[in-house]
């Protein structure tokens, strides 16, 4: 049972400045949830019905959950993680695989680029301050687990890309670029997504070594953010592994 406490802390959670102020971020749902800790993320609280199989730190009636759910339509188990927001380390793009995000502000796109860097072992994702919320449920739902998995940072994207040492590429993607079916095997690079929308912004573009674009055969306009990261990311790998890189 909760305390009325309790429940009003829950239902204050549902606005952003509460939930920055607590340092806590809230997510909801049987298959998300059970994604995360599956992944080995470790939530700080666990609310639960009887309806839930998994782990809890509190049972709740059902009239308590939907009374403290975030959703009109509440399920069975609601929980709250710890915002950690790891600053990007000097040098932090120095080695491995970066895929770094220039403005991409729909939420699904984010958490199925999580998922890509995930699939395609990158070593980080790099998201500038105006990409949605890494810890917005939208995000970490569209993530299916990848968000307790891949190393994310928020930073000043211009900033990380002027510290990014000579020798390491940094692929934008762009129409007039070259073939990424052609791209070489590399074991260090940054891979910029621009939103949909723009595109990669200009004070990103300053910093680009190569741009590298998708061949259109048909009439479609653009790819989603997500399709073309994948389709970068897996022409690098192959590169890779045909070289044995």
């Amino acid at each position: 049972m909760l305390t009325k406490a309790q429940l009003q802390r829950l239902r204050a959670l549902r606005e952003k400045k509460n939930r920055e102020a607590e340092g806590v971020f809230v997510i909801e749902g049987e298959k998300v949830v059970g994604e995360l800790l599956a992944a080995g993320f470790a939530f700080d609280e666990i609310y639960a019905t009887a309806a839930w199989h998994g782990p809890r730190a509190h049972d709740v009636t059902e009239a308590e959950m939907a009374r403290a759910s975030h959703f009109s339509t509440p399920t069975s188990v609601l929980a709250l993680g710890r915002i950690k927001r790891a600053p990007l380390p000097a040098h932090g793009l120095a080695r491995g695989l970066t895929l770094a995000l220039d403005g991409v502000q729909d939420p699904g796109n984010v958490g199925t680029l999580l998922r890509i860097a995930d699939w395609y072992a990158f070593d980080r994702v790099l998201l500038s301050p105006d990409c949605a919320d890494l810890f917005s449920q939208k995000v970490i739902n569209a993530s299916k687990g990848s968000f307790a998995r891949v190393t994310a940072h928020t930073a000043d994207l211009p900033g990380a890309l002027a510290n990014v040492p000579d020798g390491v590429p940094i692929l934008g993607c762009d129409l007039t670029g070259d073939d990424v079916h052609n791209l070489k095997p590399l074991r260090d690079a940054v891979i910029v997504i621009g939103s949909e929308g723009r595109g990669l912004s200009p004070a990103v573009k300053t910093f680009v070594t190569y741009y590298i674009t998708i061949p259109r055969y048909g009439a479609a306009e653009s790819l989603n953010a997500g399709v073309a990261a994948a389709i970068v990311c897996d022409n690098l790998r192959r590169a890779q592994h045909a070289h044995g890189a």
